[in-house]
Order: structure tokens, then sequence, then C-alpha cells
């Protein structure tokens, strides 16, 4: 287990100007606040591997990198599939994470960081369009949208899915000014601020971690080297999995047991916090970057951010037991395009999603 620092992410309400891309926010839900204005992920780029649905935006991480003048700025945008069907076990492909970031001199926000607690003149901008670059963006989910409303020629969709719901929803009624119009579009989740504070871990506790760990390393091999000399049935190696899962699940629970509302984990070149003793990824099983480097572990997401989602109904909902998200060491830089990075799905049984969450 890496000694990283961790951070954890809480949602909290904030006021909807807080939540803009020219204060550089982490949050949940809602439209993505777009960090760099050009280069925007291409609409087959943010569809469902599965269905080939458009996806939702989930969150974003403002995550600049130190001393790396590439990464003044720099966000992680995640999006999810909404179709629950698509959420099969250990299945990412309903998810997409990617990068953006910018130097601190750029052409679309201040060389110097906004005021914290002085909202901006117009505290309520056009959400339609990106102001420097022109983007047209979607009303339904705010990614990239060029088709217009062909009656009304104001509003633009990123496709006919997204048209038709809106269409439905209020726009029949909206278009030609027959209706005032409705500001909200039904498909975001609902948005919240991630604030971030330090995990706070005890010394006794971090050894005992890494005493547990050793413990465990010598008992495998003492198994390895048993299982060799014995060839255990099926059954014996079904209950090692089962007891060695229910190990991985309890030191899950301990961990998050003193912060039980954190919704995301992070540390950058540190380790995820895995929920299962399965489906766990080998180096192999991250593939590197498009630049080449090696990509690392930077945050997880936690079943607990469900809860908050408004989408639990049961046996019929989007679901993950965490969310790991890996992304270029190198945090190489691509002239303002959204570059995407790798996430891996890691799921649990309801029982122990019954365990975790808590009310």
């Amino acid at each position: 287990m890496s000694s990283a620092e961790v951070v954890l992410g809480f949602l909290e309400e904030a006021e909807p100007w807080r939540l803009l891309a020219p204060q550089f926010p982490s949050k949940v839900g809602g439209k993505p606040a777009w960090l760099s204005q050009k280069g925007l992920p291409s609409l087959p780029g943010l569809e469902c591997e599965i269905c080939r649905l458009p996806m939702a935006f989930l969150l974003q991480v403002y995550a600049p990198i130190s001393g790396q003048d590439r990464s003044f700025h720099r966000t992680l945008f995640l999006f999810c599939c909404k179709t629950h069907e698509c959420y099969t076990c250990n299945d990412s492909r309903c998810m997409k994470v990617f990068r953006s970031q910018l130097p601190r001199r750029n052409e679309f926000y201040p060389y110097n960081p906004p005021p914290e607690d002085e909202p901006p003149s117009d505290p309520t901008p056009d959400q339609s369009v990106l102001p420097v670059s022109g983007v047209k963006l979607c009303w339904v989910c705010g990614c990239p949208g060029s088709k217009a409303c062909s009656r009304c020629h104001t509003v633009t969709y990123c496709g006919k899915q997204h048209q038709t719901l809106h269409w439905k929803h209020t726009h029949k009624k909206e278009c030609c000014g027959q209706a005032s119009i409705v500001p909200t579009s039904p498909f975001l989740f609902p948005e919240f601020e991630l604030v971030t504070e330090p995990e706070e871990v005890e010394e006794e506790e971090e050894k005992k971690d890494t005493k547990e760990a050793e413990e465990e390393e010598e008992e495998e091999a003492g198994a390895d080297s048993l299982a060799d000399a014995l060839e255990e049935t099926d059954l014996e190696e079904m209950a090692m999995h089962e007891t060695e899962d229910n190990k991985v699940f309890q030191r899950f629970k301990k961990k998050i047991a003193p912060e039980q509302h954190q919704v995301v984990r992070y540390s950058r070149g540190g380790s995820p916090l895995w929920i299962s003793s399965q489906h766990i990824p080998s180096d192999q099983d991250v593939p590197p970057c498009t630049c080449g480097a090696k990509r690392i572990f930077e945050f997880q997401v936690m079943p607990q951010l469900l809860n908050s989602l408004c989408v639990d109904s049961k046996g019929a909902s989007i679901d993950w037991g965490t969310l790991a998200v890996y992304a270029c060491s190198a945090s190489c830089y691509h002239d303002d395009q959204y570059c995407p990075e790798f996430i891996w799905k890691q799921d649990v049984n309801s029982d122990q999603h019954t365990q975790i969450n808590p009310t």
C-alpha cells in the first residue's frame, strides 16, 4: 500500500456560480464545467460502448500538478451511462474519463485566480455556448451539440436522442414562445460541490495496516505452497476466495468508518482502496497513455455517491463497488485537446452494498 497522502471528497450544496468553469470547481452532477473550451471530446467518444447512447456527466475533479506549468489548470471529467442494463459485473465500458489541462497563461481564463467569495458580474451566463471558442452545447447534457431545433433554432442538441427527450419533456410547449423555458434538464444528476479534506491517519493505524499487509502476503505464500502440495479441491478454493474477499471488504469498511460520507478518495500515485479481493487490475490491465507514458492511479469514486444521485430503484439502477481512475503519469499536453484516460469498475454483491452505504 502506497503511503501517498489521501484526500477525501465530500458533497456540499453550493451557489450555482461557484460551480461554473471560471471558478475551477470540483463537482458532481449538473452539466460539465468544461476547462479548455477547445478540443472537447467527440460525440462518439461520449457514447456508452455498450448501448451507444449518450452518457451523462457524473463528476469532475480539479487536480493541478504543482510545479508543472502545462498542468497549472487540470481537471479530470467522468461520464457514465444511465442505462442500468449496461452495468454488468466488473465491466467498465459504460464509463469514460477525460483529462483537460491548461498552462497558467491561456486564452480562456485570467492569469490571476478569481475571487473566492465574490460572484462574477454575470452569475448566470449563457450555458448553450462556450464564450471564447463559440462551441455550441446540448441543452440536455451540456456536451458539444450543434444540431438546432428546426422550429425555433434557439436550442441545440448533441443528437436526435436528446432532442427527442427535451421535446417530450418541455420543449414542445416552450418552442416558439408558447410557454416559459424550464431551466433544468431531467437527464442530469443532482449537482453538488465536491469539497476536500486530507484523510487523517494515526501513526499506530498506519503501522498496523503495514503489518497486516505483510502478514497477508505471508499467508498467501503459505496457501500457494499448500495448494501445490495438496491440490486443493474447487470447494476449498472457493472457501479461500470467500475468506480473502471478506478480509478485503472488512478492511474497506474499517478504513471508511471514520468518514462514512466520503464519495471520492484522491491520491495521485497512491493505491486504490479495493472493496473486493477479486477483479483487481494488474499492471498489464492498465494501458499506457497514448503518449507512451505509464498511467498511474489518481482517484476513486466510492459507492456512497450512489445515495445522492437519485438513481436507487432496486434491481434497475446504475451501480458500482468502486471506480478507480488512472491517468498519464507525465500528464502530457496536446494543445487544449481532451485526453481519454482509463477507468476500472469493481463491483460487489448487494449484501456488501447494504453494509457500506450510510443512512
